[in-house]
């Protein structure tokens, strides 16, 4: 035999020896009930160790059975190995009962697994569980399994009688600002000036927040900022009579955090507890516990916390998922996992509030309790026996996540905040999103934002390396971001502004955060750097959302006004800060799928201006008139939207052919833009089509709406040419206006003779609206284009109400042309009937040709005297009709 086929035989029986020996020493600790993960970390420093057992033990703990090697290699190997020993007379008692363990587990089908199955025939024979983490699970699965909840409580009665009877106030510390997550109309201090906690006391409030940002800082500053705001909060509390309150320390709901050194600066300058609570169920983020274990719910799966993305964090990194063993970890054994109590699911629903509070004062003074959760009605009954046992003289610190301090004060959710519910006006500016979160569920959610986003939003990235590692090109890198950024805000574009989606960490805990904290610093300065005024903020990731919003924008106070979606806070600034009245979204890195973030930026985004029915259906609902005004060029366009801005009316800018002739598409491509970057509703209309070739092309130039003027025709042919139209007009969403009777005059070189002219006939119009299927119609009551005759107008207001009558009935609005001329009395009287749009032509368009007729230096002076001269009318006419002020 070759000497390399010998000393492979004696490597071959060391490995398999090793192998064997670390499955059954692995599973004799499982037998102890040891945590085997917590035994592979303590072995691989000791002299037991070998490298067998810190290259397959991994394999035995995550249950990862991928063949590297496999089984029944060593079945094998070690076969040949006592083969040999027999030919010569050698006994080899440790490695023949190895090789026969690699028999029993290839003889149990497991010979094609890696080799460190091994460990599988000692799990079998004695029923113990080597893995080191808890497997992922199926949530339906899991959530159908539990026991039926526990009665609604009445939480309002339990947090009246906490808050009010005994005056005692939730105080929640918040590591950064995403804690608000689940509250609504609640206040949240940035500064903690004994001045401010005593003012927030003397409110007694049932909750407020303090935003102390710890986590972005080291465990030694983040105590120090906690016994801080902790002597402030007693010195306050002192000079409000009869006040007591519970601190909450509220922290990320995947377990990231200066956990203990928070809670041990709270005990240090307040006191003993009688326990420390951890609950970090959070409903919105998808965070269960169930048996003592903290789950993440990735759509259909339920990830033991300590296996996800959160527990590699740089800074915060853990390992273990079971909470009793998370407290022994992160307190490096001085809470050990069995010196930790834990309210069960079991507990809460079928013995309910009474058991928690038992629980609770049973504990011993200092004790840590984890409580399970699996819905918002498991946290309303913890809620609960804890507010009992409060009442009873207990006193808690808690660290819990977002879902807690909603149970606990007894909220109720409330649906997400669009802009309209703020009552905000429409706001050309774009919006500014910044994201500096490094979570792989944000990197995510960016790369979809910016996929569906793709047309409307403007993107520029932050070179991360730069701004924190090369300090020479720093200040070039923000200036650069900061002119985009005011330029794209400017133009009305949405703005994310990105951090470089490389993570670079430092060689230990505190450089990775001393480089969170330059990356950070870079974003604030560029905030405060671009002057544009954005027509909303959002900040993606906690440190960010909190620099920004104390540093940033200076906000000393804020209002949680609720949600813009579940889970992403949405508050409002105290009117100190920089933006005040600017929405603030407050946007978790770990918090909703990767559509979450587009779709709040879609939700937030510029409104679409609104539609010509939206105008007349207002107008019906609130009982005035729509100013419908003809335009020829931008003077006339720039007059009727100056002056509805002036009015805050709404408005219809209206094209004529003869006008759309001259001025061609650029004239309604400017209609189309003057109304898209207006502050208030205004639609482009086509009036008076009555050539079908040049209605078709007008149906395709973007209008709003439509006119047709089928009025030269028999009945029969009108409703025919209408019906046609209106067809293809409604398949595009446009507005139909048509035109029955027809009214004398002359409007833009067309003239219908008096002989001519015709009421509209309540019959014919009757049919023709259920035939034609139009929106609006305009009617002939004695109303002229143009100018009325010396005698005035003589108008049928009699014909006016049945029409009314008619149309209220048919859901059609009411059109009244020849608004020139008309006595302001009759314009109401008109308006009183139901007129919701009235066409004015004459009076603006003469308004300018007297402009020019005044001498002027040059053109510019020529063009802003005729748009100021038309402006005047046009406002005049926006409050005659009503409309002022109903933008």
């Amino acid at each position: 035999m070759r000497s390399c086929d010998s000393v492979k035989m004696v490597n071959q029986l060391l490995a398999g020896v090793h192998i064997a020996s670390a499955a059954e020493a692995m599973a004799f600790g499982a037998r102890l009930n040891l945590r085997t993960r917590r035994i592979f970390e303590i072995i691989q420093h000791a002299r037991g160790y070998s490298w067998m057992f810190g290259n397959r033990v991994p394999h035995m703990l995550d249950n990862d059975y991928t063949p590297l090697s496999a089984v029944d290699i060593f079945v094998k190997d070690l076969g040949i190995v006592s083969r040999e020993s027999s030919n010569l007379r050698i006994p080899l008692h440790v490695s023949s009962v190895a090789h026969q363990l690699f028999v029993s587990g290839s003889a149990s089908g497991w010979g094609r697994y890696d080799d460190s199955a091994v460990v599988k025939v000692y799990e079998t024979l004695t029923g113990v569980k080597v893995e080191g983490r808890p497997p992922m699970l199926n949530k339906e699965d899991v959530l159908r399994s539990l026991p039926v909840e526990w009665p609604e409580v009445p939480m309002d009665d339990l947090v009246s009688s906490a808050s009010h009877d005994s005056k005692k106030v939730l105080v929640v510390l918040d590591d950064d600002p995403t804690g608000t997550q689940t509250v609504h109309d609640i206040e949240v201090l940035t500064e903690w000036p004994v001045e401010a906690l005593t003012e927030q006391f003397l409110k007694l409030p049932t909750c407020f927040f303090i935003l102390t940002n710890s986590r972005s800082m080291t465990a030694d500053k983040a105590a120090l900022l906690v016994k801080d705001i902790c002597r402030n909060l007693e010195a306050a509390a002192k000079t409000v009579p009869g006040i007591s309150y519970t601190v909450v320390l509220r922290g990320d709901s995947t377990l990231r955090g200066h956990f203990p050194e928070e809670a041990d600066a709270v005990v240090s300058v307040l006191g003993d507890m009688d326990a420390w609570i951890i609950c970090p169920f959070f409903l919105q983020g998808g965070r269960y516990t169930v048996d003592d274990i903290h789950y993440v719910a990735d759509s259909e799966r339920l990830i033991p916390a300590g296996e996800t993305e959160f527990a590699k964090d740089a800074a915060f990194g853990y390992t273990s998922s079971n909470l009793k063993q998370w407290v022994e970890e992160k307190t490096k054994g001085r809470i050990l996992e069995n010196q930790v109590s834990s309210i069960s699911i079991s507990l809460l629903r079928k013995e309910g509030p009474d058991a928690v509070c038992q629980l609770l004062c049973s504990l011993e003074k200092g004790s840590v309790c984890i409580v399970n959760a699996a819905s918002e009605r498991d946290m309303n009954v913890f809620a609960a026996g804890m507010i009992q046992a409060e009442l009873q003289g207990k006193r808690f610190l808690c660290r819990t996540a977002a879902s807690f301090v909603s149970a606990r004060i007894g909220i109720k959710p409330k649906p997400p905040i669009r802009p309209n519910d703020l009552g905000l006006k429409r706001n050309l500016a774009g919006g500014l999103i910044v994201v500096g979160s490094y979570v792989p569920k944000t990197t995510k959610q960016v790369d979809e934002l910016r996929s569906q986003c793709a047309q409307s939003l403007r993107v520029i990235e932050v070179s991360v390396e730069m701004i924190s590692l090369k300090s020479t090109e720093r200040d070039q890198e923000i200036s650069r971001i900061v002119e985009l950024g005011n330029a794209y805000i400017q133009s009305g574009r949405d703005t994310l502004v990105v951090t470089s989606r490389q993570l670079i960490t430092g060689k230990t805990p505190e450089e990775s955060l001393e480089i969170n904290y330059k990356v950070s610093s870079a974003l604030v300065e560029i905030v405060q750097r671009i002057d544009s005024r954005p027509r909303y903020i959002l900040a993606k990731g906690g440190i960010t959302s909190s620099d920004l919003a104390t540093k940033a924008l200076e906000a000393r106070r804020a209002k949680v006004m609720g949600q813009a979606l579940a889970g992403v806070p949405l508050w409002q600034l105290g009117p100190e800060s920089r933006h005040p009245g600017v929405p603030y979204i407050v946007f978790p890195g770990n918090v909703g799928d990767n559509s979450a973030l587009a779709e709040v930026v879609q939700n937030w985004a510029c409104p679409s201006r609104s539609s010509t029915k939206e105008l007349l259906l207002n107008a019906e609902k609130s009982g005035y008139a729509v100013g419908a005004f003809n335009v020829y060029n931008l003077e006339g366009i720039e007059a009727v939207i100056a002056a509805a801005e002036a009015e805050e009316s709404p408005a219809i800018l209206q094209v004529h052919p003869s006008s759309l002739k001259q001025g061609g598409v650029p004239l309604v491509a400017c209609c189309i833009a003057a109304a898209e970057r207006a502050s208030v509703p205004i639609t482009v209309h086509y009036d008076h089509g009555a050539d079908k070739h040049d209605l078709l092309g007008a149906l395709e130039m973007g209008f709003d709406s439509v006119m047709v003027d089928g009025s030269h025709l028999t009945l029969e042919e009108n409703i025919l040419y209408t019906k046609n139209i209106s067809s293809l007009a409604h398949a595009k969403g446009m507005l139909v206006e048509a035109e029955l009777g027809r009214l004398s005059g002359t409007e833009d070189g067309l003239t219908v003779e008096e002989y001519e002219a015709r009421f509209t006939d309540i019959a014919q119009a009757e049919q023709f609206i259920d035939e034609t299927g139009i929106d609006a119609l305009a009617v002939c009551i004695g109303n002229v284009h143009g100018k009325y005759p010396p005698s005035g107008p003589n108008l049928r207001l009699d014909l006016l109400k049945e029409l009314r009558a008619l149309t209220m009935k048919k859901g059609v609005s009411l059109v009244l042309h020849g608004a020139s001329g008309l006595p302001h009395e009759l314009v109401k009287e008109c308006i009183d009937l139901g007129a919701r749009k009235f066409n004015v032509n004459t009076e603006v368009r003469n308004s300018y040709l007297q402009s020019l007729k005044k001498p002027e230096k040059d053109l510019v002076q020529v063009m802003e005297s005729a748009k100021e001269a038309m402006k005047a009318v046009v406002a005049e006419k926006m409050r005659l009709f009503g409309s002022a002020g109903k933008a």
